[in-house]
């Protein structure tokens, strides 16, 4: 749960401003929705245009990746079966227009189809009594660091990384789910414990540091954030202490 307290220390251009301010926060929103629309949909040229040539994303399956290295591994996945998809749920755009640089927020939810069978509990999981077939439901927030060319005023987005804030198992059938043992559950951050567990059965490397609803990663990120509207050098690939 978050804190009542502002995690920013100051406020960008983020509503209202002049016609230039609102077709950039425009854009920058567009490039923020095409992550749902084009990744759901397999549109990997469109997916791919919204990113810079040294582009980085996270999750929580794939930790830090190239986006190129990203697409080939999302393509990959999905050939075997891996069914993710992403509910936009508002995007709002914080924008430094004299650095050239935006944040993007995208509030979402990632909802990742899993089947598991009785004979597979998994690391150290209770044995289930009959297939599961469910969601798990991440709701979460993206966090696009996006950049304009100065010379085509194109907007492009450098990292992706998000906030994951809380999430929950949804049985397809309305009362099948899984059993979680709580050696599985404990390894995996609160906010994304279920799913990154059910990740883990099909055999992923969670990434355990990113950051969540309250805690130090949380307000490291907003530091982060701050630094990219006032055009200083960001780093995002930190391990938690």
């Amino acid at each position: 749960m978050t804190s009542p307290i502002d995690p920013h220390s100051k406020c960008y251009s983020h509503i209202n401003g002049t016609a230039d301010e609102l077709s950039d926060r425009l854009a920058v929103s567009e490039l923020c929705k095409g992550w749902p629309v084009y990744r759901d949909a397999s549109e990997w040229q469109n997916y791919r245009d919204l990113f810079t040539e040294d582009a980085t994303v996270w999750t929580t399956w794939s930790g830090p990746q190239h986006v190129d290295d990203f697409i080939a591994i999302s393509k990959a996945g999905k050939e075997k079966g891996v069914f993710i998809m992403h509910r936009e749920c508002g995007t709002l755009v914080e924008l430094s227009s004299s650095n050239n640089r935006a944040i993007g927020k995208m509030k979402a939810t990632i909802t990742h189809r899993f089947k598991f069978d009785p004979s597979t509990g998994g690391n150290g999981a209770s044995p289930a009594t009959e297939t599961a077939e469910f969601d798990v439901d991440c709701d979460c927030r993206f966090i696009f660091f996006c950049e304009k060319n100065p010379e085509t005023k194109q907007w492009k987005a450098k990292y992706v990384k998000l906030f994951y804030e809380k999430d929950k198992v949804v049985p397809a059938d309305g009362r099948t789910a899984p059993v979680f043992s709580k050696e599985e559950l404990e390894k995996i951050p609160t906010g994304y414990k279920y799913l990154g567990a059910a990740q883990a059965r099909l055999g992923y490397q969670i990434d355990l540091d990113l950051p969540t609803a309250g805690g130090e990663l949380f307000g490291r990120m907003y530091g982060e954030m701050e630094k990219w509207l006032d055009g200083k050098p960001v780093d995002l690939f930190w391990e938690q202490k």
